[in-house]
Parts: structure tokens; C-alpha cells; sequence
């Protein structure tokens, strides 16, 4: 099997475990949404970042790391050291956990003080415990990861997601009657639940892999011991770039925490009043942005080890066209997404949100649109960083999304105290923040990298599909909703719109025959295929 198939299948399966994931947390968060209102949201969502800051320290670089070591080895058939990285990694990622559990537990009160948001306490204070386990369920998956083996990982993932629905909107619903701040921290606690259960998970999937672990060690080539000190330094030298690049989004998201509540204040907006807008930006229409993640995220996490193994073996012609790939599922994933999105937001909205008032509906299906946008830049953003991340330069996303970031401050701070834009703003400034950092990271894989990309198969034949499939979805939800009501108009136009963009695929030629055998070698698909192709 080549390496594009690997990565191919290594995604599929990241993808699917994602869906499922997403479906759980939608399952989590509407009804959550519906429970506790924008006001709760706003509590919820004013800790997260924090959480997620402490977490992606943790987690974010050594992970990534591990998978590009372990993949590195493997391919020269040195499994001792790649099981030697993986136990040193294990180390480092427990002693992180206890000093960011431990940090969150001690500068709770002084951080939503700070923001000026102190009923959203109990909400930061009950994620301390997943930062503990976290890190050392990331570890197993860069492990698992780094042998291109998803299943892992995505059996985690889900066994996670599906304890932090199941305590989280129970213990909300029990706390309900202590006050929406003590619900909302209720909601948290269902993370560091979701967080023991998923490490559980993982670590007994590892128990299960201890013989073939044992066997591939002794198969292995024989050379020199690679000692500790050197597996951390090397580990280092990859984590701490990746580090502060996957930081800047976290504490992108923190500085809004603060500064978008302060200037929503600074324009007449009380502090429940800019706590509830707060809470439509990030606690509902985010939430929506975030679902084509799911792809993206599973692509990026497919492509490091991938492209390591074949830069570690020279293989130019693969790791062109595993790149290219790449690039291309990333568009085909979140142009159409994004277009749905945006023709759709507020239908999205009414349909979802049903409890809310009608102006919270509306505001919300405005930010949105708005965010709708920010979809294909996101999702090519993580892609690009495992690109360059796999080629061996993790410094350049940094740089690309620090620019981003300094954008992204300037236009939130400029236009959040707008009294027409007000939290529009921060919508605003999501989007062309990541808009900036994905093209600067396209133009490094293409004229540094020395990629050849052709435009026209993985830019324009997306774009016409994705343009076609919205006008779809556009016009089948205007003449539906005649006749019935938004819940059900919003839900055909999304059917539409998935067969109007497979029917467009097919007749712009973006997919190809290629395409179809990298996902399935059966020759009944095959042959149905091959008449439209």
C-alpha cells in the first residue's frame, strides 16, 4: 500500500471518528445551548480558551513530535528507539499535565477576575482535572499515530466525547436549580470526565499492542542507543515551535475572552449584555465553524507521519503528490461547507437554537454569515501547518499565524467598539486572521517547498462545485419554505445541496478515478464510477 493510501485511509478514519465525535458534541452543545442560554454559554465559553491554552502547552507540540520521530524510525526499521521515544515522550507529557492542572487550580479566581467575568469561575476551575489526563492520552495517540495506526486514536476520541456529553449535560441539569454559573460548571466538569475515560480507553488499547510491540523490537536493525537527553532535546526542537503555533489560536481566542467583553462594555453593552453576545459568538456560531474541523484536523493529523516517512526516504514524486492531495481534500471539504453555511445561517440558527429569543436568533445567524467564510482558511490553515510541519520547518506556520494573530488583535480592538458592528467585529477579524496565515502558508509549500500544485483540479473545479451546489441549496430552501415550515426546509436544503455537490464533482471531473481507488478497490464501485469519470 503507498504512502498517499496510508494518509488517505489514516484520514478516512480520523474523518469518521470526527463525525461521530461532532454528532455527540452537537448532541452536547444545542441542547446545552438550550438549557443555559447565551448567558451560560457565555460563562462556559469565557473559560475555555484558558483550558484550551493550558491544554495545547501540553499537548499540542509533543504529540506531533512523537509521530514524526516514531514514523522517522519505523521507516529506517528501528523500532527500539521509536518505542523508546514514545515511553520518554510519556514522561514529559504526565509532568506537563500536573503542572497545568495545578497552574489552572491556583490562578482560577485572578484569570476571570481579570476578564471581568467572575461568574464564569466554576466553569474554569472544574476543566483542572482533563488537563492532568490529557496529556498523557495525547502521548498514546502520537504513539499510535506515528505507526499510522488511526484506530486508536479515533476509538479514544469517541469513547471521550461520549462520557463529556453523557456527565456533562447531567450534571447541568442537576445543577440548573444552584444558578446558570454553577450549571455552567457542571457542563465543564463533563470534560475532565470525557478526558479520564478516553485515556482509560487508549491505555488498554496499548495493553492490547504490547506483543506486536515486543515482536517488531525484536526485528530491529541494530544501532547505537539514542539516549534519553537526546530524545528530549530532539523532541523539543520539534514540539516547541509547533507549540507556540498551535498556542496562537487558544490564546487568539483569550484575548477575544477579555478583550471583546471590555470593548463591547466600552460602547454601552452591560456586562450581561456583552456576556450573552459573547456567548452567540463563541458558544453557538462558532460552535457551527468548528464542525468541518472535524475533516481537517483528521487530514493534518494523517499528513505529518505521512510525509516524514517520505521526506525520511527521498520519495519526491509521492510526497508531491500525497501534498497536492492534501491540499485539494482540504478545499473540496471546506469550500462547500463554508458556501452551505453562509446561504443557510440563519435557518442553521432558527432550527438549532429553537429556545432563544428571536433577536438572539437572528444576531447569531448574522455572525455566522459572517464566520461562514473563516471555514475554508481554517481548515486550510491546519492542513498547510502539517505540511510544512511533516517537511521538517515547524518555525514558518508559527511566523504565518502570528501575522494573523497581530491582524486579528488590531481589527477586534478597531471594530468590536463599532455600535454597527459591535461583535460582528470579532467575526471579522477570525476570518481574516486565518485567512492571512493560510495564503502565507500556501506560498512556502509552493516556491520554498518546491511543490507543483495545479490550480485548476485542486483551486477552480472545488470552487465552481461548491459555487453550483449553494445556488442548490439556496433556491430549494426559498421555495420549500413557501410551503413548510424552517425546520424542515433547512433540513432538504441540506440534502440538495449534498447530492447537487456530488452530481458537481462528478460533472466538473474534480474527482477522479484516482480518487475512487485510493478510498475503495471494489470493482462494482469502480465500474459505476468509471462511466461518469
Amino acid at each position: 500500500m503507498s504512502k498517499q493510501n496510508n494518509f488517505v485511509k489514516g484520514a478516512a478514519i480520523l474523518g469518521i471518528a470526527g463525525v461521530i465525535v461532532k454528532i455527540l458534541g452537537a448532541i452536547y452543545r444545542i441542547p446545552l445551548s438550550n438549557i443555559i442560554k447565551d448567558e451560560g454559554m457565555g460563562y462556559y465559553q469565557t473559560a475555555y480558551p484558558f483550558y484550551v491554552l493550558l491544554l495545547t502547552i501540553s499537548t499540542s507540540g509533543i504529540p506531533v513530535a512523537v509521530a514524526k520521530i516514531v514514523s522517522e524510525r519505523r521507516a529506517l526499521g528501528d523500532y527500539t528507539n521509536a518505542n523508546k521515544v514514545f515511553k520518554t515522550a510519556l514522561t514529559v507529557m504526565a509532568i506537563a499535565g500536573v503542572v497545568t492542572s495545578s497552574i489552572l487550580l491556583i490562578f482560577a479566581n485572578r484569570i476571570v477576575e481579570f476578564l471581568g467575568n467572575p461568574n464564569a469561575y466554576y466553569a474554569l476551575i472544574a476543566l483542572a482535572p482533563a488537563l492532568l489526563f490529557v496529556p498523557i492520552m495525547s502521548a498514546f495517540r502520537g504513539f499510535f499515530q506515528g505507526r499510522q495506526n488511526m484506530v486508536p486514536t479515533a476509538l479514544s476520541q469517541i469513547i471521550e466525547q461520549l462520557f463529556r456529553v453523557v456527565f456533562g449535560l447531567t450534571l447541568t441539569i442537576i445543577l440548573l436549580d444552584n444558578g446558570i454559573p454553577i450549571a455552567a460548571g457542571g457542563a465543564s466538569l463533563g470534560g475532565s470526565v470525557g478526558a479520564l475515560f478516553g485515556t482509560i480507553c487508549i491505555v488498554f488499547i496499548y495493553y492490547l499492542f504490547r506483543d506486536t510491540i515486543k515482536k517488531e523490537s525484536n526485528r530491529a536493525i541494530e544501532v547505537k542507543d539514542y539516549p534519553a537527553k537526546s530524545i528530549i532535546r530532539d523532541l523539543l526542537l520539534i514540539a516547541i515551535p509547533i507549540t507556540i503555533g498551535s498556542a496562537i489560536a487558544p490564546i487568539m481566542d483569550a484575548i477575544d475572552a477579555g478583550l471583546v467583553l471590555r470593548r463591547l462594555q466600552s460602547i454601552s453593552f452591560s456586562q450581561q449584555e456583552s456576556n450573552a453576545l459573547y456567548g452567540q459568538l463563541k458558544g453557538m456560531a462558532q460552535t457551527l465553524i468548528n464542525l468541518p474541523q472535524v475533516f481537517s484536523m483528521a487530514i493534518a493529523m494523517s499528513l505529518v507521519p505521512a510525509i516524514s516517512s517520505l521526506k525520511a526516504k527521498g520519495e519526491k514524486g509521492e510526497l508531491n503528490s500525497t501534498i497536492s492531495s492534501g491540499i485539494r481534500i482540504t478545499l473540496l471539504i471546506g469550500m462547500p461547507c463554508a458556501l452551505g453555511l453562509f446561504v443557510l445561517a440563519e435557518p442553521i440558527i432558527r432550527l438549532l437554537y429553537f429556545s432563544n429569543t428571536e433577536e438572539v436568533i437572528v444576531s447569531t445567524g448574522r455572525i455566522l454569515r459572517y464566520l461562514s467564510f473563516g471555514v475554508i482558511f481554517l481548515t486550510l490553515v491546519q492542513s498547510l501547518t502539517a505540511i510544512i510541519q511533516g517537511l521538517g520547518k515547524p518555525f514558518i506556520p508559527v511566523r504565518n499565524l502570528f501575522i494573523g494573530a497581530m491582524a486579528k488583535i488590531f481589527l477586534t480592538y478597531t471594530l468590536t467598539a463599532i455600535p454597527s458592528i459591535n461583535i460582528n467585529g470579532a467575526a471579522i477579524s477570525t476570518v481574516t486572521a486565518y485567512a492571512i496565515a493560510s495564503m502565507l502558508n500556501l506560498r512556502y509549500v509552493v516556491t520554498r517547498g518546491k511543490i507543483d500544485l495545479e490550480l485548476r483540479d485542486i483551486l477552480i473545479k472545488p470552487m465552481i462545485s461548491s459555487l453550483l451546489m449553494a445556488i442548490v441549496v439556496a433556491l430549494g430552501y426559498y421555495f420549500i419554505n413557501m410551503v413548510l415550515g424552517n425546520s424542515i426546509s433547512t433540513l432538504v436544503a441540506v440534502f440538495l445541496g449534498v447530492i447537487a455537490y456530488i452530481i458537481a464533482l462528478f460533472a466538473t471531473k474534480t474527482i477522479t478515478k484516482e480518487d475512487i481507488m485510493l478510498i475503495t478497490k471494489n470493482e462494482k464501485i469502480l465500474s459505476i464510477a468509471s462511466k461518469y469519470l
